[in-house]
């Protein structure tokens, strides 16, 4: 196995705090699911502040940024039965990783952490 990209990102949670009250913002980072999840967490802010790391490090780790047709609403972080969150990688996002990396089977590994200023998330993509 070779790691081919690592990514990381921190988060001051105040900053997603104040732009997850417009619903644009909202709407243009976060998938349905992470939305409908995050309307569950005691700490809706801090939640979703992972999830924009998380997408900043997945962007970070693939070595293209938020260009060549990514979004952030590409980039969907679930949580397993356990809690361990994970990224759902969708066909489009199938496309683009290929078209970067011209690699097929990858493994992604997620972690996510936070304390009452920041959220930070690092990313690793892996070739089986």
């Amino acid at each position: 196995m070779k790691i081919i990209g690592i990514g990381t990102d921190i988060v001051l949670n105040n900053r997603i705090k104040k732009l997850i009250k417009n619903k644009n913002f909202l709407n243009r980072i976060y998938t349905n699911q992470e939305i409908k999840f995050a309307k569950k967490q005691k700490e809706i802010s801090s939640f979703l502040a992972k999830r924009f790391a998380a997408k900043e490090a997945f962007a970070k780790a693939l070595g293209t940024g938020f260009r060549k047709n990514l979004n952030f609403k590409d980039i969907e972080i679930l949580n397993n039965k356990l809690g361990k969150p994970y990224y759902s990688i969708n066909s489009k996002l199938k496309k683009i990783i290929f078209r970067s990396l011209k690699v097929k089977n990858l493994d992604f590994f997620l972690s996510l952490s936070d304390e009452k200023l920041y959220s930070i998330a690092f990313a690793i993509i892996q070739k089986k």
